[in-house]
């Protein structure tokens, strides 16, 4: 099986031309646990197949590194995008990608025949708690206390296709995510799980950021949890819609356009290299 290593901000992922390598649906989970391994495998906080699609130009098939399938990455998408236009399965600037029936529109910049950054327009922020889907007696979750093994939290909550709990920290560089982060994941207000992120304002056009995310663990990105955060300090008043989002594998711009309702997120993408398995 060829593959190529690809990675948004050091969010890596495994990228698999669907159309060539046809693998059984049922296989997937175990393969993709097997080459996520960063000992024993290639290594990757998971995989992604890109597939033909007649609803969009492509499909973003993804999984989480233990196997289990995920909705949206902001990261990996942006990735998806350099793919198929660096391998010429498109030759436009323009394209639309499907993922898990969710259809994202993305424009790419082109540096000396490569793709080099790529804007996608993540679409609208999901507010709802009931859709989120996060527990709450409220229709909204903007600075909700949760406990935490008895620990006092205040969470906002946002789904950008898949689930975010934001939380405003004094100190994102020590704080104890390998401990934290595991608890919110898995902690019963969040029926689906949920990825968290743990946020310091810097100012309010620049913040920073780390992410523990769903069936992987702590990222160096995140591209949906960048913008689930944008949204939330503008819910709380902490910035402006137009944010740079500091990430340990490197910086992205995201605005919230309160009046379209709509979130765009700006970032790099690179091939680390190319294989075959």
């Amino acid at each position: 099986m060829k593959f190529t290593k690809m990675h948004g901000c050091g969010n890596d992922y495994i990228y698999v031309d669907g159309a060539r390598e046809k693998i059984p649906m049922e296989k997937k989970p175990e393969l993709v646990r097997k080459l996520s391994d960063r000992h024993f495998g290639i290594g990757g906080d998971g995989v992604i197949f890109i597939n033909p699609s007649t609803e969009a130009d492509f499909e973003m098939e993804m999984y989480n590194m233990d196997g289990s399938r995920a909705e949206m990455c902001g990261n990996g998408i942006r990735c998806v995008a350099k793919f198929v236009y660096d391998k010429g399965l498109t030759d436009k600037t323009k394209i639309s990608v499907i993922s898990c029936g969710k259809i994202k529109y993305l424009d790419l910049a082109i540096v000396d025949g490569k793709v080099s950054t790529v804007k996608v327009n993540m679409g609208s922020p999901v507010l709802k708690a009931v859709d989120i889907p996060v527990i709450s007696d409220g229709e909204q979750v903007i600075s909700e206390r949760i406990e935490v093994e008895d620990t006092p939290y205040e969470m906002t909550c946002v789904s950008m296709g898949n689930p975010h709990a934001v939380v405003f920290v004094e100190d994102v560089s020590n704080f104890p995510i390998e401990k934290v982060g595991p608890l919110f994941e898995k902690h019963v207000r969040f029926p689906n799980h949920t990825n968290t992120e743990f946020v310091k304002v810097l100012d309010d056009k620049t913040v920073e950021m780390r992410v523990w995310e769903r069936g992987t663990g702590e990222t160096l990105a995140c591209g949906t949890g960048a913008c689930a955060t944008v949204v939330a300090c503008v819910l709380n008043g902490l910035t402006k819609e137009q944010v740079t989002v500091k990430l340990l594998g490197g910086n992205l711009q995201v605005k919230w356009d309160r009046e379209a309702d709509l979130v765009y997120m700006t970032g790099e993408a690179a091939t680390v290299f190319e294989g075959e398995i």
